[in-house]
């Protein structure tokens, strides 16, 4: 059995509910008889995963979204069926390879929560394979990365936000991203989460450079969390890409590969920047991802609290982080034009 990450919002079934799911979902010929036939997948945070063997011997994934009664971020509502339009999406207008959906239950009826079947993808995480590969390996499959970001990155989007549709008063890029700002640092007071910064500051500082955003002017699809745990790779090749959840329309500069060329902790962007085809960030570019980090940094912070982490190292990993991010972006710090 692989290790299992601990999360409050993992919403667990037990059996007799998993095999209802099944019959829902594939008919009851396929229901799977016996013990064995589902195993928790491990590494993620936030949904359960489920590994699940139909009565023909197809492996299947069940993914489950977090209980009613657990408290999540503002910007999670709703996540899953984010991700089950992404998944769609990308299908339809990339060549970039995603699991198949086989059923989408928004109903509530079985486990109080958005629950999806999808493919399985028989391949090695990337994220988990990392440690064993040379850097010369590693390079390569960052420019992979990197030029799989890039094609997702030309898909158009009809508006700023998320996949599923624009919140109401937040038309421009500015308006969306200052306002998923604001939902967090409203999530973190309600909380009580110490950021090792006043919020006060992180708003002024917001304010403050916000006007940079107004460049971004056409909305493209984002995966914003599309790093090596997310990719999952067969034979030197990407096999699929995984964990759509958090994808929307905005600027390519979110990218977490392009966190590399500002935060410390996120490898070296090199190979990546190869692959997505981009040499360097402009002034411009890199006074947006000033923000961009910051808001990073942010969700893994008042993340932690909200999922129940007992272990610190993200936490103490995100607020240093955090902390540099505030320190770029402060008066009198070396902000290049544009910003």
């Amino acid at each position: 059995m692989k290790a299992v990450t601990e999360s409050i919002t993992k919403n667990r079934q037990p059996e007799p509910v998993l095999r209802t799911m099944t019959q829902r979902a594939f008919g009851a010929h396929r229901v799977p008889e016996g013990q064995g036939w589902a195993e928790e997948l491990g590494h993620g945070w936030f949904n359960v995963a489920y590994l699940i063997r139909l009565r023909d011997g197809l492996p299947v994934v069940l993914k489950i979204a977090p209980p009613p009664g657990v408290e999540v971020m503002t910007y999670e509502r709703g996540m899953m069926r984010n991700e089950v339009t992404a998944l769609s999406l990308v299908r339809r207008a990339t060549s970039v390879p995603v699991p198949a959906v086989y059923h989408y239950d928004d109903s509530h009826e079985l486990c109080g929560a958005d629950h999806f079947f999808m493919e399985y993808i028989d391949a090695d995480n990337l994220g988990v394979l990392s440690d064993r590969l040379t850097p010369g390996e590693q390079q390569g499959y960052q420019r992979l990365i990197g030029a799989t970001t890039r094609t997702l990155n030309r898909v158009p989007g009809p508006h700023f936000g998320p996949l599923t549709g624009p919140v109401p008063g937040r038309t421009t890029w500015r308006e969306v991203f200052t306002g998923l700002v604001a939902d967090v640092l409203r999530d973190g007071e309600h909380r009580a989460v110490d950021l090792g910064v006043p919020y006060a500051t992180v708003r002024a500082l917001l304010a403050a450079r916000a006007g940079c955003l107004d460049a971004v002017t056409e909305p493209v699809l984002v995966e914003w969390d599309l790093w090596p745990g997310n990719v999952m790779v067969r034979d030197g090749a990407l096999a699929a890409v995984i964990d759509h959840e958090r994808a929307l329309y905005g600027d390519p500069l979110m990218e977490a590969g392009f966190a590399a060329c500002r935060l410390e902790g996120f490898g070296d962007p090199a190979g990546f920047l190869h692959g997505y085809g981009k040499p360097a960030l402009t002034p411009d570019e890199d006074a947006r991802r000033r923000l961009y980090d910051l808001h990073l940094m942010l969700v893994m912070v008042i993340e932690t609290v909200y999922r129940g982490h007992t272990d610190p190292a993200q936490y103490d990993f995100a607020r240093a982080g955090l902390a540099r991010a505030v320190d770029a972006l402060a008066p009198g710090a070396a902000v290049r034009p544009g910003t």
